[in-house]
């Protein structure tokens, strides 16, 4: 059967296909879709954990319980899960063991565009790489069979542009009959104290070597032969844009990248009087070819920045002297008119740092949608780091004596379970006088509305012990907790002075649902009384897309503000912040006459 899939898309049904029975995650763009489209297939569990080092934990026991499983996330998500990922490649594993890592050039939605083929190499683990949806689905199938053959978890390694571009596949309806293995105690190859982790490291690199072999015969590695005037080595989505701009070149396609086919790359080198190396970010391919003794070209003439685009790819080949069949005159494509992210109208975020900006607090925040109140109008935010580094960040500066103060970390709900009670309890026991205010809207939101440990349904909707923020902070010994709706401003703002005079560590849970998941709020929306209206912009400074400036000037000449109603959820934070009371709900008739 035809199906027109993303490669998220196509990785789920590849991994269904195989015989996958266990999938676990951490919702992370550009992976979230695999494990949402996983967990609709029959006969399979699926689940999203509180972050990504449990993603693999859970996984490392239900391939030792002899399941074939999945795991996906996110290239920054592969840093948190490092810790057992490293040690896992040492003992090998029962059923076989894929980590799916959506690597993120560009950074389209990550703090940094970190390249993952060279932490597989790092760890210790075979590599593939395809380069569309098709390859992704059968890519995902024999990514087992190399996990089961070499007693090793393997990475397959997408890229933004893979995971979300949708291609035609080839989809099989019927799953593979994987029979569960049995699991058998064996502490020389499980238990890794370091009389048993000497061997393992030894035998890993036995592995490697068989693996290298593979490498060089696999049905992954392809030459296309050609003008031997031009050779181009590549993988992934590189190859796509080389081949599409470099028609008659001959190609050494890789698809299993690590470890790397030695002497099929110096057999093709020999074929062609010219090498390129095209990759996307590090000059991972180019300096293992290097090493072999072969000459090439790669990073001299593409960025170690960013995504490689048909146009940037066009653009790096004429400067080194190399025509493109490229459609018109190849250039960088031309700035787009900037439209800067913003909170959503009516979201509960922006009560909180409204009512922050008021006090002059020092703001060190985390990962989430309230990470936009970096920007200008709300510019409150000092940091951004990682999951779960805001507390840590403010405990920091408390205990180095800075003169700021306040101090408040803003965390969310789901980073908050994936690695923020850490910090929390880092902060208790070192009696840090900080303020971390937890902004709970019920939903992964950033990543589209998933569930997690705090919202009572699991992935696969089926309804979950709730994990109770105001309980946990309790019992890890915060002293001065408040449960809090933020878009009560009044009363938000009172207490949240009040949590700057408490010794210790204060805790604000601001609980608000998010405007979009898993509903959109609904409530009568605002209007702007033009007459009071004088123009002084100080409701455009809480940053919220349903006010707009209008044509008509106030008495001091400057422009007043309507709202529009199509946008506005009525979350009387613009109110609030207006000092001429010019901002007010309808009055009854007029929303009956709506």
């Amino acid at each position: 059967m035809k199906k027109l899939l993303s490669g998220d898309e196509a990785v789920a049904f590849g991994a269904w296909r195989a015989g996958v029975k266990f999938a676990s995650a951490y919702p992370g763009t550009p992976s979230t879709e695999i494990l949402e489209t996983f967990a609709r297939l029959p006969g399979i569990y699926a689940e999203w954990a509180p972050n990504e080092k449990v993603a693999v934990e859970v996984g490392i026991g239900s391939a030792l319980a002899g399941v074939r499983t999945l795991v996906a996330m996110k290239h920054v998500g592969v840093n948190v899960a490092a810790d057992p990922l490293m040690t896992f490649t040492y003992t090998g594993l029962n059923a076989g063991f894929v980590l799916v890592s959506a690597d993120d050039p560009e950074m389209h939605s990550s703090q940094n565009e970190q390249d993952n083929r060279i932490f597989a190499r790092f760890a210790g683990m075979p590599l593939l790489e395809p380069s569309d949806s098709q390859e992704a689905y059968d890519y995902i199938a024999y990514a087992f069979d190399l996990s089961e053959k070499f007693d090793l978890p393997v990475m397959l390694r997408l890229t933004t542009r893979l995971a979300h571009s949708k291609t035609v596949v080839d989809v099989q309806e019927e799953t593979l009959e994987v029979a569960q293995r049995t699991f058998r105690r064996d502490i020389k190859k499980y238990v890794m104290m370091p009389i048993f982790a000497i061997p393992r490291h030894r035998a890993l690199l036995e592995r490697l070597a068989s693996v290298q072999e593979e490498s060089e015969r696999s049905s992954v590695q392809n030459i296309e032969m050609q003008d031997s005037e031009l050779g181009v080595i590549t993988s992934g989505v590189a190859y796509q844009y080389a081949r599409e701009l470099l028609s008659t070149a001959s190609f050494l396609k890789l698809g299993l990248t690590n470890p790397l086919p030695a002497e099929m790359i110096r057999h093709f080198a020999q074929r062609v009087k010219r090498l390129l190396v095209i990759e996307e970010l590090e000059p991972y391919l180019e300096e293992q070819v290097r090493a072999l003794g072969i000459e090439c070209e790669g990073k001299k003439f593409t960025s170690r920045l960013g995504e490689l685009t048909p146009e940037r790819l066009a653009v790096a080949l004429e400067k080194v002297g190399i025509k493109a069949a490229f459609a018109g005159t190849p250039t960088e494509p031309l700035p787009t008119l900037g439209r800067p992210p913003v909170l959503c109208p009516g979201c509960a975020h922006r009560a909180v740092f409204t009512a922050l900006k008021a006090t002059g607090a020092h703001v060190f925040g985390d990962i989430g949608c309230y990470t936009l109140a970096a920007l200008p109008p709300l510019e409150m935010l000092h940091t951004c780091f990682c999951m779960g580094a805001s507390i840590g960040n403010a405990v920091g500066v408390a205990k180095a004596g800075n003169s700021l103060k306040p101090i408040v970390a803003v965390i969310g709900d789901s980073t908050f379970v994936h690695s923020g009670i850490t910090g929390l309890v880092e902060a208790v026991y070192n009696d840090a006088r900080i303020t971390i205010i937890i902004v709970d809207n019920g939903t992964t939101a950033m990543t589209g509305g998933q569930d997690h440990p705090a919202t009572g349904k699991t992935l696969m909707g089926i309804e979950a012990t709730r994990l109770d923020f105001e309980t946990l902070c309790k019992a890890v010994g915060v002293k001065h907790v408040w449960r809090l709706n933020p878009l009560k401003l009044d009363d938000f703002e009172k207490s949240l002075r009040g949590s700057f005079l408490v010794e210790g560590p204060a805790v604000i849970i601001a609980e608000h649902p998010c405007q979009l998941y898993p509903i959109r709020q609904e409530r009568v929306p605002m209007v702007v009384e033009a007459e009071f209206c004088n123009g002084c912009g100080a409701c455009l400074r809480v940053g919220c897309s349903a006010l707009l400036v209008t044509g008509e000037l106030s008495s001091e000449g400057l422009p007043k503000v309507t709202i529009d109603s199509e946008l506005c959820t009525g979350c009387e934070v613009c109110a609030w912040v207006c000092k001429p009371v010019a901002i007010k709900f309808p009055a009854a008739e007029e929303v009956m006459n709506e």
